[in-house]
């Protein structure tokens, strides 16, 4: 069974267990997840694209309108895919989906009128990759740590957070991947806020630079960071600690562990480096896929890590972080967006050996 016909399947199970007549997915997330990869997204500030799927249980329909349906049948091909196509004008479009679903037990992938929500299960099946999604994730954390390092190397003192945030984003978009979030916070800014949209403030010393990085509808996340001159020893001690932290998420994130057991095992481990409570100014990440999280782990939060599945933590005190995408399976686990090169810190948790990013420091 190749994996457009094993999502199928999963999505007819999902009917099937809650009894419903048709599924709609209007995120572009489940979008590009259920067509294997395909784009549908316009505008990318929007949390939907510019076409949606109906599955049935004796059929499956892709609705857009007259705009977009030459592109995803050109470009896309997926008509191949067996769809049908709805392609009414482009202000008819509402209408046509309503009339379409029209006394449907129904269920979506986000909030939807007279529909059952499923953003949960559906975030579920999202996250558990098949191996042509691993595949295509290997390669994106390649392409992610590529643009990252040609950004970071670029930078210099005197340049604006904007003109930091032009390079990554350019070193991102020149390998094909759309750079959905992109943040970047200069000297004292590192300091003050954990999500620095970039300012005209210019560098002097210090640097950190976010992105999350989307192709084929996945979402690669990673943080560096960068400083001129030598480190201070609270900024040393600092980067220690939170590598020590990143290596604790990391070690336990194992199958059939669960987030509130591995969120916790990180909260001992942020006490025992001497940052009890940074944990609680940041969420801490949790499982990556088609969004940048597709669950955000909580002390709270009892779901199950399951084999093949991304992972993007990243934990944070105060003036540093440690971020990388990496991907669990049975065999341990897989840093997909390690850069080459970059120096890092050796850390141990219960006997074992990971090495996380350290601060690049530059004369």
């Amino acid at each position: 069974m190749n994996e457009f016909e094993a999502k199928q399947q999963r999505l007819q199970e999902l009917l099937k267990d809650w009894s419903l007549d048709g599924l709609l997915l209007r995120r572009a997330s489940s979008f590009a997840w259920a067509t294997c990869g395909a784009d549908a997204v316009v505008n990318r500030a929007s949390t939907t694209g510019t076409a949606a799927l109906l599955i049935t249980q004796d059929g499956r329909h892709l609705l857009t309108d007259n705009i977009e349906a030459p592109r995803l049948i050109q470009e896309e091909q997926l008509d191949r895919q067996g769809w049908t196509i709805h392609a009414p004008p482009w202000r008819q479009a509402e209408e046509h989906l309503c009339t379409l679903t029209r006394g449907m037990r129904l269920g979506a992938d986000m909030a939807h009128p007279d529909a059952m929500d499923l953003s949960v299960p559906l975030a579920r099946l999202r996250s558990r990759l098949t191996l042509p999604e691993v595949a295509r994730f290997r390669r994106l954390g390649q392409l992610c740590a590529e643009a990252m390092d040609q950004a970071v190397r670029a930078v210099r003192p005197g340049q604006t957070e904007h003109q930091i945030a032009a390079l990554l984003a350019q070193a991102a978009e020149e390998r094909g991947v759309q750079a959905i979030v992109l943040l970047v916070a200069t000297d004292r800014r590192v300091f003050d806020f954990r999500h620095p949209l970039p300012t005209d403030q210019e560098l002097d010393d210090y640097a950190m630079l976010v992105l999350c990085g989307r192709k084929w509808g996945l979402v690669c996340s990673l943080t560096r960071l960068l400083h001129f001159g030598p480190l201070s020893p609270e900024l040393r001690h600092k980067m220690e600690a939170v590598a020590q932290v990143d290596a604790t998420f990391i070690h336990h994130t194992r199958p059939g562990a669960t987030l509130d057991q591995v969120f916790q095992r990180a909260v001992d481990a942020y006490a025992a480096t001497g940052y009890a409570g940074e944990w609680q100014l940041h969420h801490q990440g949790g499982v990556a896929g088609y969004e940048p999280r597709e669950f955000i782990a909580t002390p709270e939060l009892k779901e199950e890590v399951v084999a093949l599945q991304a992972y993007a933590w990243n934990p944070s005190i105060t003036g540093v972080k440690s971020e990388d995408t990496v991907l669990i399976s049975d065999n341990g686990v897989e840093v997909l967006t390690e850069m080459p090169g970059w120096p890092t810190l050796p850390v141990t948790v219960e006997g074992v050996l990971y090495e996380r990013p350290a601060v690049l420091v530059r004369e």
